[in-house]
């Protein structure tokens, strides 16, 4: 349940009801999401509020390689900052629904309950993705949290019921997949080339790769004892192999 969203509270969605009864969220955690990752570099990507929550959705943005355009009469100080750097493009003033022209995505983090479903409804005009912070009625996607690690990507989702929850499992994830896991994605991305030019079909790749990752000995503990040498040994020999006679 998000946070501004219970009964008793003023409404804050598209409904529009003068006291929320939980009406628009009743079905949320039945909703079958469509997991994807998005390809955002150098895309157009709106977020409309300046605070610290608008701060936060704009650093993810930026560690995607974003052009991220923030729209807000006043922002955070480090949201100033990197509009003065030229990170971000600040438009200092009130939202407009020509700002989300253009863009892929947009994100409201403002506390103005009427600006956040003007933001979610000519973003749905446009068919464009929007997320409307703490509020998932007027989502068509919502954020999870990530864990990264160097190319690798965790995301965990709990459907809006318990961001507290998401960071613990957050937390816990990022102890469990650490840094082994993510050099071994860099060396078997190296070896993948080999695979494509080698292997003739998805099965052989399939299986070269599977040979490696559920092999013996585990490249994961060789990594975390710091034999990555040990590692390319293993990729080695299972070229030798897997090469077509």
């Amino acid at each position: 349940m998000p946070a501004q969203a219970y009964s008793g509270k003023q409404c804050v969605c598209q409904l529009r009801k003068e006291i929320c009864d939980q009406s628009c969220v009743r079905d949320m955690l039945a909703v079958p999401f469509y997991i994807a990752c998005l390809r955002l570099s150098g895309r157009r990507c709106l977020v409309v509020g300046g605070g610290e929550i608008g701060l936060e959705k704009v650093e993810g943005l930026l560690a995607c390689d974003a052009d991220v355009t923030l729209v807000a009469p006043e922002a955070h100080p480090e949201l100033v900052a990197l509009a003065a750097e030229r990170s971000i493009h600040w438009q200092q003033r009130g939202y407009r629904s020509e700002d989300v022209d253009g863009c892929l995505l947009a994100i409201a983090a403002t506390g103005d309950t009427d600006v956040n479903i003007r933001v979610f409804e000519d973003a749905e005009r446009r068919s464009m993705l929007v997320n409307v912070v703490d509020v998932p009625p007027l989502c068509n996607f919502i954020l999870p949290a990530i864990v990264r690690t160097g190319p690798l990507a965790v995301a965990i989702s709990t459907a809006g019921a318990s961001p507290a929850l998401a960071k613990r499992m957050k937390r816990e994830i990022a102890e469990l997949f650490g840094q082994p896991y993510a050099e071994l994605a860099i060396l078997l991305n190296d070896a993948r080339g080999w695979a494509k030019s080698t292997l003739p079909t998805y099965q052989d790749r399939k299986e070269f790769f599977e040979s490696i990752v559920g092999g013996e000995p585990d490249p994961i503990e060789l990594l975390r004892d710091g034999d990555a040498d040990a590692v390319r040994d293993l990729i080695a020999a299972a070229q030798r192999s897997f090469q077509p006679a």
